[in-house]
């Protein structure tokens, strides 16, 4: 059996979890659309062991969320939880902010949504780098805030210097579970396997957007070696 074999549940990391990464707060993004759904699917999540969920809603030029906005939609999630009463995760508000002109405004204006301990989650496009990344990022720094870059091991452009140079500056890294699975295909799952490997990873997401992701996740294996190396960042210090 090879290193990666994939032969154990992926959901298995799901007792105890921090979800910091997912699209569950319904009608703001590309994810979960309806209020119905983002109760159902964070009742399943409660159900499945998850203990914490970061809900990451995108902020960019083509999604421009405020956080007043968020926080609005964030209290009628909460009054629906209560409704309905059902068990869910801890919620926790947070974004997921493209590094593009929009994200610099608002840092300057300090109009963002902190994560976990004053940290931000940001991203780039899949493909090409912002202008001034590594600007950007110590624009973040110099604000106080740590960054934590999502899913790194999405990005086509990025080799390993890339991300030995994003360590040495202190960037944290957000892993996609989705990832070592396969769902993005064979080039990001080597990569995640990589740095997870290395230990280049600090905190763990789901990135769920909707209900056939969560279903995917359910069948979804991972091979023992990783989920030892998971089960250390199931909670993050």
């Amino acid at each position: 059996m090879g290193l990666f074999s994939h032969n154990v549940p992926l959901i298995e990391v799901f007792q105890g979890y921090t979800d910091c990464h997912c699209h569950l707060l319904p009608g703001v993004d590309d994810g979960v659309r309806t209020m119905e759904d983002s109760l159902a699917m964070l009742s399943e999540a409660a159900q499945l062991g998850v203990a914490h969920v970061w809900l990451t809603s995108h902020v960019m030029e083509d999604c421009p969320n405020t956080p007043d906005a968020l926080r609005t939609r964030f209290e009628e999630l909460k009054q629906a939880i209560a409704q309905a009463g059902i068990q869910t995760p801890q919620l926790h508000l947070s974004a997921e902010n493209m590094m593009d002109e929009l994200f610099e405004s608002r840092l300057e204006q300090e109009m963002v949504l902190p994560h976990y301990a004053r940290h931000l989650l940001v991203e780039t496009s899949y493909y090409n780098p912002p202008f001034d990344l590594y600007g950007i990022l110590s624009k973040v720094k110099s604000k106080g805030y740590f960054p934590i870059l999502a899913h790194p091991e999405r990005y086509v452009y990025m080799e390993d210097a890339n991300y030995r140079q994003l360590k040495e500056m202190g960037v944290r890294f957000q892993l996609n579970l989705s990832s070592l699975a396969g769902f993005y295909g064979k080039t990001a799952q080597g990569k995640a396997e990589k740095m997870l490997k290395l230990g280049y990873y600090d905190f763990t997401g789901t990135d769920l957007h909707n209900r056939v992701m969560l279903e995917r996740y359910k069948t979804a294996k991972v091979s023992s070696k990783v989920m030892e190396r998971l089960k250390v960042l199931v909670k993050p210090e």
